[in-house]
């Protein structure tokens, strides 16, 4: 096999770039002491001859006598044989079924977050960044590519949304704290209901058999509405302290000032609707991981009624007495698992996913 990787790379290096001298008949040899008849022009030396530069014809390539080359039997086996390797790492990490094995789904989430870095250090303090990493890492194991930028576009939405209006929101004290960044509990937070249900369908497809009686589609309608949820809730949360002129406390519908927990206004309101929609639509049409527009709308709802939930659990339950554990982060993962449950409840019985 050797000889003939070597006969490739003879071909590749010597013969497409070589352009051999016409036979000695096409050229004018001239003498060391013959005159040019054109002084100008450059002469090359070989074998105590002189050539003008302009009198000599270069032979063009024969490019059927390099392809039938190529295609001959051993060299196409000794190509494939190089070349199959590194085809079968690319459709193992590129497959839309997801179950990646891990050290492809660790090296390419490395090299992509290596790359993003400069942009990803303005959105997440350097322990989100590694939890973010994992988190990668693990959705990229089950689900592929397509479940992965299904959680960078809401990675990306929710920064952007943050934004809006945060010198506004900072001078009144209800912007989020470290400029917006996320850290570890952030991520797990938001993330971890979804890396559940990612989970699930990763083992649903793997087996050919439901896990827990539900099948793998519904589990990754359920994934979808997870995150969808989060970011309605984000869009609500930003939108509504940034352009809410009204806000009232969800269960007395009294009037609070924006920032409150609990507080809803009308702007928030549509933004929440607007932000799972945006999440779940990607998924439809960009990546495929929805196979129906009925699942889109399946998601969409779910994730608006659970960030009205979320309202709820705030209004009723954070910052009260003996209550210190009901942090943002611990209502951000029962606000996805109403979602998600949402999306598998509907999903598996109406939409029979």
């Amino acid at each position: 096999m050797v000889k003939h990787v070597f006969s490739v790379v003879i071909v590749v290096l010597v013969l497409i770039p070589a352009r051999a001298f016409s036979p000695l008949s096409h050229r004018k040899i001239i003498s060391g002491s013959s005159q040019s008849t054109q002084p100008h022009s450059s002469v090359i030396k070989s074998d105590n001859r002189i050539f003008s530069a302009t009198e000599i014809n270069l032979a063009p390539i024969d490019y059927e006598q390099i392809s039938s080359f190529l295609s001959s039997p051993m060299i196409s086996a000794d190509i494939n044989s190089l070349l199959s390797p590194w085809s079968n790492i690319l459709c193992n990490v590129l497959q839309t079924s997801g179950n990646v094995p891990f050290i492809p789904s660790l090296t390419v989430n490395a090299m992509l977050f290596f790359s993003l870095r400069p942009k990803l250090r303005t959105m997440l303090t350097p322990e989100g960044f590694a939890h973010s990493l994992a988190l990668g890492t693990m959705l990229w194991m089950t689900l592929g590519w397509r479940g992965w930028t299904v959680c960078v576009l809401y990675l990306f939405l929710g920064q952007l949304v943050t934004k809006v209006g945060f010198a506004e929101k900072e001078a009144m004290g209800i912007a989020e704290k470290r400029g917006g960044r996320r850290g570890p509990e952030n991520v797990w937070g938001s993330a971890l209901t979804g890396v559940v249900c990612a989970s699930a369908a990763a083992f649903s497809v793997r087996t050919g058999a439901p896990f827990l009686g539900l099948s793998s589609d519904v589990w990754i309608l359920a994934y979808v509405t997870s995150l969808a949820t989060k970011i309605a809730d984000t869009f609500a949360s930003e939108i509504g302290k940034a352009y809410g002129k009204t806000t009232f406390l969800i269960t007395t519908l009294k009037q609070v000032q924006p920032g409150t927990e609990g507080a809803v206004s009308l702007e928030g309101t549509l933004a929440s609707a607007v932000g799972g929609f945006l999440l779940s639509i990607y998924s439809y049409l960009v990546v495929g991981l929805i196979p129906t527009f009925q699942g889109v709308a399946v998601a969409s709802f779910s994730a608006f009624v659970a960030t009205m939930f979320e309202s709820l659990i705030g209004a009723t339950m954070q910052e009260k007495e003996g209550l210190d554990w009901m942090t943002n982060e611990v209502v951000n993962f029962f606000n996805t698992l109403i979602g998600a449950s949402m999306a598998l409840l509907v999903g598996s019985i109406i939409l029979g996913y």
